[in-house]
């Protein structure tokens, strides 16, 4: 299934998700740190939904209160 969140306070615009049978299969960031949001989006794809929730909830960005992670794990919350 197909998902697109459209991320707050962070750099990227959209996050495209793909999941099946609750396993990330393709992550796509429009905008940001193209090599850093690559590397992550390479990363995370094979890797079960609530594990990558697990991994990414709650890191942050500098002095902000969120990061392109974090803002993942928010996006698949509501693919669950």
């Amino acid at each position: 299934m197909h998902y697109q969140y459209h991320p707050t306070g962070v750099c990227p615009t959209t996050i495209d998700i793909d999941v099946e049978d609750d396993v990330i299969r393709k992550v796509e960031f429009v905008g940001g740190c193209n090599g850093n949001l690559k590397g992550l989006s390479v990363l995370i794809e094979g890797v079960n939904t609530n594990e990558a929730i697990k991994r990414l909830e709650g890191i942050k960005c500098g002095h902000r209160a969120t990061s392109c992670p974090d803002q993942l794990a928010k996006a698949l919350k509501e693919t669950l």
